[in-house]
């Protein structure tokens, strides 16, 4: 038993100096970095929650270096100069994606967020045209935002200026324009397939948020096949795929070539076109998935902007105020806010493009990989490497901001009190890979922001309510935001 137990210790204990050893290799073809633990990387060391750590590394290893997701090497990119150099200025190497254990559960290599080569381009190309154009139909994109608009002022109108949670009737009001652009239908905001395809939705992202979907990207080959609650959270994603499934067979069937009504009839089209019949990113396995794509991801970042756009208002009552006056001169009263007053309103503007710069809901980009051997800032990257642009870097860069780390409108406004656009605005992120839905959001986000400052003052809940909006943007990220205001009617 000795004997035995002596030569097991010698064999771990010859496997961990191995496996150290050629970690020790491996880590000297890449950009430094911390010293990785064996098996666990640096998940112990910062690298769990990088937008919280990456000052700290950056400052210590260069704007450059690697981190080890287990046994993953991946390279990290901090300020907007070495992230603009990456996915602008070398997008052709630093333009495919990077692994993404969950996406590709949920999507199996098929639509937008995952995929790379051919099948990528064709189906991301389709999918920027099809959100770009609006105009699925007789009505504009522009005018189906208005009209929820319209059901989201009746929603708040019926608190009567009560203390209550915004984050229940701003995620039905955004998740109905989804509706629209996917389904090409809204729902009522208490239907219970609407309520349910939602709260779907919200599950996917608080476990992607949360320590255990940290844990199955960084160890997926063992958490897929052990059970707990990531296990349901799979299974209620396809519960809803097989809803998209069945929506796509009811499309086809009432399917009108010349009239479509929504992506799904767009994607239907573009796949029965005979010059698209060879093209086999148009198939049924792909439009499934884009559709859940656009449906998740469209839900989940427009409506937390717009929870925590309200926050702010209550936070700085001066800024609420100076945007209801130019609310006031620019569209009256009455009138619903348009798109084309955008450029009439440039303190909106700049508020708009503030909080999402501010609240930085995606701190780190999705991860790219380079496509071949690439020599980088002085580093050479090896080909299929995973790289991580960090987007809070870019948008806190104290080289581009005038106050990084406060809230401040002026960010975006001259000396002449005029809007103009920052490079470094980068809550999109930039390049290739940038959101395809990034159009639609800020549509979305000028649209039901001014309507609601237009009828309502935001107050707290109690006076003596006080928020730390940045501890806020920290606990948002981890499990989301929740908090009561009033919408008092304005007189």
């Amino acid at each position: 038993m000795e004997v035995s137990t002596l030569f097991l210790s010698l064999f771990i204990l010859f496997s961990f100096l191995l496996f150290s050893w050629r970690l020790h290799r491996r880590r000297l073809y890449f950009p430094p970095g911390p010293i990785p633990l064996p098996f666990f990387g640096n998940l112990f060391q910062g690298s769990f929650v990088l937008y919280e750590s990456y000052l700290k590394l950056c400052k210590q290893y260069g704007p450059v270096f690697t981190v080890w997701n287990g046994n993953s090497p991946v390279v990290v990119l901090c300020g907007y100069a070495v992230v603009k150099d990456a996915l602008i200025n070398y997008s052709h190497r630093f333009g495919d994606r990077g692994p993404m254990p969950i996406t590709s559960r949920l999507s199996n290599g098929q639509g937008i967020v995952g995929a790379n080569g051919e099948h990528w381009k064709h189906t991301r190309r389709f999918a920027v045209t099809t959100l770009r154009n609006f105009g699925m139909g007789k009505r504009s994109m522009e005018e189906r935002v208005q009209e929820e608009v319209g059901y989201l002022l009746k929603a708040m109108e019926a608190t009567c200026g009560e203390a209550f949670n915004p984050h229940a009737v701003l995620g039905c009001a955004v998740n109905n324009i989804i509706n629209l652009v996917v389904f090409g239908r809204r729902w009522d905001y208490d239907d219970k397939t609407f309520l349910k395809l939602l709260n779907i939705t919200n599950n996917l992202f608080n476990f992607i948020r949360a320590p255990l979907g940290v844990a199955y990207v960084a160890f997926e080959r063992i958490m897929k096949h052990l059970p707990g609650s990531h296990q349901t959270i799979f299974e209620e994603c396809e519960g809803m795929k097989s809803f998209i499934k069945d929506e796509v067979e009811s499309h086809r069937k009432t399917l009108n070539p010349d009239s479509p009504r929504d992506f799904i009839d767009c994607f239907l089209i573009k796949a029965n076109k005979e010059d698209d019949i060879s093209c086999e990113a148009f198939n049924k396995d792909n439009l499934v998935a884009s559709a859940f794509e656009l449906y998740t991801a469209g839900t989940e970042t427009t409506m937390n902007t717009l929870q925590f756009g309200l926050l702010i208002m209550i936070q700085y009552p001066y800024i609420q105020e100076k945007v209801q006056r130019e609310i006031d001169i620019v569209i009256g009263p009455t009138r619903m806010p348009g798109i084309s007053h955008r450029t009439q309103m440039p303190y909106t503007n700049a508020v708009v493009h503030e909080i999402m710069r501010y609240v930085d809901l995606v701190p780190m980009a999705l991860p790219h990989k380079v496509s071949e051997d690439t020599v980088f800032r002085g580093f050479m990257i090896p080909k299929g490497t995973t790289v991580l642009p960090i987007l809070a870097s870019v948008l806190t860069d104290p080289v581009c901001w005038k106050t990084p780390y406060d809230f401040n409108p002026e960010n975006f406004l001259d000396q002449n009190g005029s809007f103009h656009t920052q490079n470094a605005w980068m809550p999109f992120s930039a390049g290739k890979r940038i959101c395809p839905g990034e159009g639609l959001a800020q549509m979305e986000i000028f649209l039901f922001l001014t309507a609601l400052l237009q009828k309502f003052t935001f107050k707290p809940a109690n006076s003596s309510d006080i928020f730390n909006l940045w501890t806020l943007r920290r606990a948002f990220r981890k499990k989301g935001l929740s908090y009561n205001l009033r919408a008092c009617p304005r007189i």
